[in-house]
């Protein structure tokens, strides 16, 4: 048990990619002996025992100096004897079935865990952005197009398109700060869910090595170095759906070249709008090794436009003017471009990684109809282009002290984004009238961290980690004057700020089956650039107030994990989240914005239990309390926060090719304003895919929303107006419905 500090970075690993030269430790011994002998190729692109972001938390409160103080002093001396220590034998290798792995004595908290491409490929799949509901309590949902960022929900969050939820691809972040429709926009759309390797998944502010966004949780995406097949899938469905994708891997120059192509087109259900999507997607990615590691480069390629059913107002529905289906403006949409290079290298200590991106986003929106201008609407354009560079480097060292085994990890890394235009428009029929504000953005930080684990004995291991986050804002109006005749040039500015977080677990294990963890960690999220330096409303000229540049969170956790007689994997943990600032939707702007304080708190039960090498059942159970702390007149309850979450689901992959899996999930009513008068109702669906794999063919059939629940994917409470309306608008429920039932067939073709 005392290799149980080095142990418990292999999850860590496994979840990046970098790979051990020494003993191989094969962990699919669930499946059995029969795991090699199913009629389906193996699995593409099994990783092995790697490093990623996976260890402890970071950023400091100004009201929790206190903390930070005490954790200081603890971390300055365990660093100062490390200084002594010794180095000891490596890691072993570690291939990767996801949930099939044993994380006790490689796990910190009871928050985290890992998803494999298996697991991945048997989900049935609405929308690219759905594969985040393999994050235990996740809910994703969509309130506008396929083409738009999906709506996230977990940890009594109404996450909007991404706030509090940190995410990446390939060591890339995608949520976009300052981004022109809302704080930390998550746009997974360039994502070919084949293509992706592993998924790992982090809770709670407890992780030295993930910063801004990432209080509720994290999720880390790698794609395939490699393919053991190649792949070419064709799929048709209801509502002129297809999809193509084409995918293989080739020797090239002492390495691997490995391509993947992705089309897709979608007119949708709507009674009034043909979505029209037009998705392109391709991947390229060279990999070999380098030295005394691994190196790869990859380029990605994401190409979109598409119209947008958004939220409709349910009087107009009642009263007959639409349907469910319907739409009040018909002439939204957006169109989006994604383009990336990325680099990485790796061994059994370093994993340094660059990039660059650029992105732009044309988006428009109407959610108030004719409130705010009664002739011409009150359509709006969200522009965003830019550019965003950045890179990370991480340092991991195995020591002895006193004989004790632990490991050190430090990493610095650096993101700067900027931004040519962050613009809002008012428009009709997406023509612009005019602009509302136009900015140009520079906005980069720098963070360093530090993080030992020491096993102290056969049964307890420690984590202490700290974290350094510099913020960089610097804001400029591109206009004189707006639409409304205001002069924006107050708003203006340059602004920064830093944070110091401190993380810490302590870990006890029972036996090899079960461990507990008690967790303690700072996160935060930054605030829209724009909002740090502005003095002046752009709708009205009135002075406003600056918002703080870091907004400090402190999270606490109690949790157990379980993986008992090698076939049940279950977790629970008990958790508190504080919140300095919220971050709410605007229904009128189409934009978040910052709101008070918060606290959260709760359950979370997840249960994968293997009833054969065949045959899996899930469980995953979520309950929160969440609340505003600062007291107002308007109510403490916090709109859009989602009290229970249930997902469970059945899937198989039998010997005589047949595979699949039906899910079910539910999600509670949630407050939609401060006083908790107006609630949304609660929502469940059922998907199902069932598919027959014989040699090289594959045929499938997803049926989504098998019960063709009319329930709803999102509600907001906010007043809007109709012709003929009085002036003022109407306080109303505005509610995207979950699509109808629809089937889909996928012929594929392995090579």
């Amino acid at each position: 048990m005392k290799e149980d500090a080095g142990a418990a970075y292999q999850w860590d690993r496994v979840a990046t990619g970098r790979r051990h030269a020494s003993l191989h430790m094969d962990v699919r011994f669930l499946a059995g002996p029969t795991d090699t002998q199913h009629s389906h190729p193996p699995s593409r692109g099994k990783s092995q025992s790697q490093s990623c972001p996976e260890i402890a938390h970071f950023v400091s409160l100004e009201n929790h100096r206190s903390m930070s103080k005490h954790l200081s002093a603890i971390f300055l001396f365990s660093a100062s004897a490390i200084a002594l220590a010794d180095a000891t034998p490596k890691l072993e290798e570690v291939e990767v079935t996801g949930r099939r792995i044993n994380l006790v004595g490689q796990a910190i908290t009871a928050s985290q865990g890992l998803v494999s491409q298996d697991e991945i490929a048997l989900r049935p799949l609405l929308r690219t952005g759905d594969v985040l509901e393999l994050v235990p309590g996740m809910v994703v949902t969509q309130h506008s197009g396929t083409g738009k960022a999906n709506q996230y929900f977990l940890r009594g969050f109404n996450l909007d398109h991404g706030t509090d939820f940190a995410t990446y691809v390939d060591g890339m972040p995608v949520n976009m700060r300052t981004h022109g429709h809302g704080q930390g926009y998550t746009d997974l759309n360039f994502v070919i869910p084949e293509t992706i390797e592993t998924l790992a998944y982090k809770k709670g502010p407890y992780y030295a090595d993930v910063s801004d966004f990432s209080s509720a949780g994290s999720a880390h995406m790698r794609t395939a170095d490699q393919f053991d097949d190649g792949l070419l899938e064709v799929g048709a469905g209801e509502n002129a759906f297809y999809r193509m994708v084409l995918l293989d891997s080739v020797s090239l120059l002492e390495g691997t070249g490995t391509y993947a192509l992705e089309a897709n087109g979608y007119d949708g259900p709507w009674s009034d709008i043909k979505e029209d999507v037009q998705k392109f997607n391709l991947l390229l990615k060279y990999a070999r090794s380098l030295g005394d590691g691994e190196a790869s480069v990859s380029v990605m390629a994401y190409d979109n436009k598409w119209n947008s059913p958004d939220q409709i107002p349910l009087r107009a529905v009642e009263d007959g003017t639409i349907d469910e289906l319907g739409s009040i403006d018909d002439k939204l949409g957006g169109k989006s471009r994604r383009f990336s290079l990325a680099g990485r290298w790796q061994n059994e200590q370093w994993d340094a990684s660059v990039y660059a991106i650029r992105y732009t986003l044309n988006l428009w929106s109407n959610f108030t109809y004719f409130l705010d201008d009664e002739v011409n609407g009150d359509q709006f354009e969200q522009k965003d282009e830019r550019w965003l560079y950045g890179g990370k480097s991480d340092y991991r060292q195995e020591l002895t002290l006193a004989g004790l085994p632990l490991v050190n990890r430090y990493g610095a890394e650096y993101r700067y984004d900027d931004i040519d235009e962050v613009g809002l428009y008012k428009t009709e029929g997406q023509k612009r009238l005019g602009p509302v504000r136009s900015d140009s953005v520079d906005e980069w930080n720098i963070g360093i961290y530090a993080e030992n684990q020491i096993a102290w004995n056969d049964n307890v291991r420690s984590v202490l980690g700290a974290r350094y986050e510099y913020f960089n804002f610097d804001a400029h109006s591109r206009i004189d004057r707006n639409i409304n005749g205001i002069d924006l040039g107050a708003n203006s500015g340059q602004e920064n700020d830093y944070q110091i977080a401190l993380n810490t677990s302590l870990i006890y294990t029972f036996n090899s089956e079960w461990e507990s963890y008690l967790s303690i960690g700072q996160g935060l999220h930054s605030n829209d650039a724009r909002g740090t330096t502005a003095t002046v409303d752009p709708g009205d000229g009135s002075a406003i107030s600056s918002v703080d540049p870091l907004v400090g969170s402190l999270g606490y956790e109690v949790g157990l994990r379980g993986f008992w007689s090698d076939r049940l994997n279950t977790s629970i943990a008990l958790w508190d989240l504080e919140l300095d600032s919220e971050l709410l939707f605007v229904g009128d702007a189409g934009n978040t914005e910052a709101s008070r304080g918060s606290e959260r708190r709760g359950v979370e039960i997840s249960s994968y239990y293997h009833l054969t090498d065949a045959w899996t059942l899930d469980l995953e159970y979520a309950y929160t309390d969440a609340k505003f702390t600062d007291y107002a007149p308007e109510g403490n309850e916090i709109p859009g926060s989602i009290d229970q979450v249930v997902q469970a689901g059945v899937s198989a992959e039998l010997d005589s090719g047949w595979f699949g899996s039906m899910r079910v999930r539910y999600f509670g009513e949630r407050p939609l304003i401060e006083d908790g008068s107006v609630k949304s109702d609660d929502s469940t669906v059922v998907n199902l895919r069932a598919g027959y794999r014989l040699r090289q063919w594959t045929m499938k059939v997803d049926v989504l929303n098998v019960l063709d629940s009319n329930d709803h994917d999102i509600d907001y409470f906010y007043a809007s107006r109709l012709p003929g309306e009085p002036s003022g608008g109407v306080d109303d429920l505005h509610f995207h419905i979950l699509e109808p039932r629809t089937v889909r067939l996928y012929v594929g073709y392995q090579f």
